[in-house]
Parts: C-alpha cells; structure tokens; sequence
C-alpha cells in the first residue's frame, strides 16, 4: 500500500510527499481540511510526489475548487512531469497555468 504526507511549513505553504493516487486522495482530502483553515494565500510544494494518478488529478481539482470558493489563492509548486500530463490529455491544464 502507498502512502503520503501533507506537511504544513507555516505561513500557508505546504509540501505533498509520496503518492498522489486512488490509494491515498481520500485521506489526504480529509488532511487538507487543516490547509483551508487558515492564511488566504496557500502554495503546495509537489516535488516530493513519487506517483501520480487520475485520482491525485482529481484531488488537486478540488483543492483549487475548495480555495476559490472559499476566496483563497492556492498555488502548485513543481507540479510532477507525470501530472503535466495528466492535465493536458484531460484537458484541464489551463487549470495549472499560474503554478510554477
């Protein structure tokens, strides 16, 4: 079984270790309820993703869903090769332009 980590780093910033897949969106959606609880401007470091599926695509979908509606900015640092082109074949990278 995989796994992954949500670290909070203080001041609204993030990083996401370990797989971003079907085996770990539904916990790592309940960990981030903690993330939108606070500052209004949010970055998640992706850099310590070692796998990437439709599911983790899916996942940060909802996160930047969740930021707008509650009026939050919520930026992807180093979004993985693997979720690049996730986004492109579904069509929804236009959703990750402002990440670096």
């Amino acid at each position: 079984m995989s796994g992954a980590q949500l670290l909070d780093c203080g001041g609204g910033r993030y990083q996401l270790h370990g797989d971003l897949s079907f085996d770990t969106a539904t916990q790592l959606l309940v960990q981030s309820q903690a993330m939108f609880a606070g500052e209004s401007t949010l970055e998640l470091d992706l850099s310590g993703v070692t796998h990437a599926d439709s599911a983790g695509l899916s996942l940060l979908i909802e996160w930047l869903r969740q930021a707008k509606r509650q009026g939050k900015s919520l930026r992807y640092l180093s979004l993985p090769l693997q979720l690049q082109a996730l986004a492109d074949v579904s069509e929804v990278k236009s959703l990750f332009s402002h990440t670096a």
